[in-house]
């Protein structure tokens, strides 16, 4: 058992040293990429890969994990490689076309869906829906709420599509519609209860655009400006034509920008203005509630 054990242990160190030295990942987490890579490839459980250590050694002439591992091995997101990613308790499949929906990110669902009663007829708009992460979540834990996901990229859109086929089963097209639109372009004239997005909020020439997982992902859905505010101003500045009475708009912003997100919630009347953190402690979603009045036509 002892051989049998060191041969697995021989690929999972080797690979897994590789990654670290090429991404600057920790041992832990190399390893648990490799491991994935592994059970992925050879279609098998991580439990039948510790029962069956001789298994790894297949993963030397299996050109499915090699051909993962050396795309891995050049940065690309595993996410991208193997075409999911886990988010709220759900497998959401995803594409170059899509951001990597995020753990961060299920924070902009808890908060929306504290807003939504869960027996009322509601209507939500995801803006920039991208993989439809949000928009699906939101519609899987509310079965009386219809959403609406907008976004300018059909790429976007075609993968949200099938997301919501699969997760929503045969509601999909009455729970969720999906429509090519920058932002609020063409939904000109609908009301909604609740408005979340998590728009581009990187500012052009950050650093952070040059490491990582986010170099391989759609800049058009990361940048925005020179203080990466843009968007964030366009959508605040907006939301009050499409608000109803008593709706709430939820935005996901970066690390240091709940201030400015704030400021931009009071200019534009927003009322019990709320900012919360993610589970690292960082300030991530910032909201209002409309409770003005009509905001005026457009």
């Amino acid at each position: 058992m002892n051989a049998l054990v060191t041969a697995r242990d021989i690929v999972l160190l080797r690979d897994a040293k590789r990654l670290c030295e090429a991404l600057e990942l920790s041992s832990r987490d190399a390893r648990s990429e490799v491991e994935l890579l592994l059970t992925r490839a050879l279609d098998i459980t991580r439990a039948r890969l510790i029962a069956h250590p001789e298994l790894a050694g297949a993963a030397q002439e299996n050109s499915t994990y090699q051909h993962w591992f050396e795309r891995r091995l050049a940065g690309e997101p595993i996410a991208y490689i193997l075409g999911e990613r886990e988010f709220y308790g759900h497998t959401f499949s995803v594409s170059p076309d899509v951001l990597i929906p995020r753990p961060e990110t299920e924070l902009l669902v808890d908060m929306a869906l504290a807003r939504l009663e869960p027996h009322r007829r509601l209507r939500v708009l995801d803006l920039g829906t991208g993989s439809g992460a949000v928009a699906i979540a939101i519609a899987l834990h509310r079965p009386n709420v219809t959403v609406v996901g907008t976004d300018r990229s059909r790429g976007s859109l075609a993968v949200a599509s099938t997301n919501a086929k699969r997760l929503l089963g045969g509601a999909a097209q009455r729970r969720l519609r999906l429509i090519h639109s920058d932002w609020f372009e063409q939904i000109a004239g609908t009301q909604f209860d609740l408005i979340v997005s998590n728009p581009p909020y990187v500012a052009e020439g950050d650093p952070h655009l040059a490491r990582g997982d986010i170099r391989f992902e759609p800049r058009q859905a990361l940048v925005s400006g020179s203080h990466g505010l843009n968007a964030l101003e366009q959508i605040v500045t907006t939301a009050p034509r499409y608000l109803a009475q008593g709706g709430w708009l939820l935005c996901e912003h970066g690390y240091d920008q709940a201030d400015a997100v704030r400021r931009l919630l009071v200019q534009a009347r927003f009322s019990q203005r709320v900012s919360e953190r993610d589970l690292a402690g960082i300030p991530r979603v910032s909201g209002g509630r409309w409770l003005t009045g009509p905001a005026g036509g457009g």
